[in-house]
């Protein structure tokens, strides 16, 4: 059996899509959450506390 080109395209999308579906539903699991809550608050880590707005200026 022979492939041509339409058909390693088409297994290479086939791939991408699962791949894609794949990191879906490792991002959006409930066991990650707790790591990517911990991982968003890292930007804010080296200021003191109560100043997560952004809103403010310094000057």
């Amino acid at each position: 059996m022979e492939f041509s080109q339409g058909d390693w395209m088409a297994l290479a999308t086939l791939l991408a899509f699962v791949a894609l579906c794949g990191v879906g539903v490792w991002a959006f699991s409930s066991s990650r959450k707790a790591g990517f809550e911990e991982a968003a608050q890292l930007p804010f880590a080296d200021e003191p506390a109560g100043r997560h707005s952004g809103s403010e200026k310094n000057d």
